[in-house]
């Protein structure tokens, strides 16, 4: 009698071990799935918008050459920003921006705020990542104080070998990004800009 249960035990055992790994197998294919087919949906259906980058540092030896991009947008003056800070709490803030296109063509932040923004004509609505709230400048002049954010597009990926050449031109004022925003307000690199043309474009899968 114990041994056929033992024998049964045994048989069991690797079926259930191969249906966990079959459901882990669909789950992640799911999740990546939807990660890819969102990244696509959001660069095909984004508005499009120039963003000015300012100087910044090098490479992750370990995944290949990348330009690290620093945005004007990054910091957000406390000028600009609507209903006034959050109230003093233990999670995370989302800030959002309101970007507009300007006379030089790039598009900067016009109004912000830790609470929605309702949409405007010929405006797009940006969404920072989670972050501690915090606020830094010169505290006698509200005009100089700024809200440092993120986005999740401050990291450019680039063939092996020319990141260094980018971040030379990027560091001389010579690259813009071209970002597709979602109507979630989530942010796509779409194409690199080197003197205003577009040197690498990031495929839709």
């Amino acid at each position: 009698m114990t041994d056929m249960a033992d024998k049964n035990i045994a048989t069991v055992t690797p079926r259930r071990l191969w249906a966990a790994a079959i459901i882990v197998a669909i789950l992640q294919t799911a999740v990546l799935g939807y990660m890819v087919g969102e990244r696509a949906w959001g660069l095909r259906s984004g508005v499009e918008v120039i963003l000015k980058i300012a100087p910044v540092d090098p490479r992750d030896l370990l995944r290949g050459d990348y330009v690290t991009l620093n945005y004007d947008i990054s910091r957000v003056p406390m000028s600009t920003l609507r209903d006034g800070p959050p109230k003093m709490s233990l999670t995370t803030q989302v800030l959002s921006v309101r970007l507009k296109k300007q006379e030089d063509g790039y598009w900067g932040i016009v109004e912000s705020s830790f609470k929605p923004l309702e949409p405007k004509p010929d405006t797009v609505i940006l969404k920072s990542l989670p972050f501690d709230y915090t606020f830094y400048g010169d505290a006698t002049d509200a005009s100089q104080e700024m809200i440092g954010v993120i986005y999740g597009i401050e990291r450019y990926y680039v063939p092996e070998g020319q990141g260094h050449d980018i971040e030379s031109a990027r560091n001389a004022n010579r690259v813009a990004i071209a970002a597709r925003i979602s109507s979630g307000g989530k942010a796509h690199i779409r194409s690199l800009l080197l003197d205003g043309k577009s040197v690498y474009e990031e495929p839709l899968y």
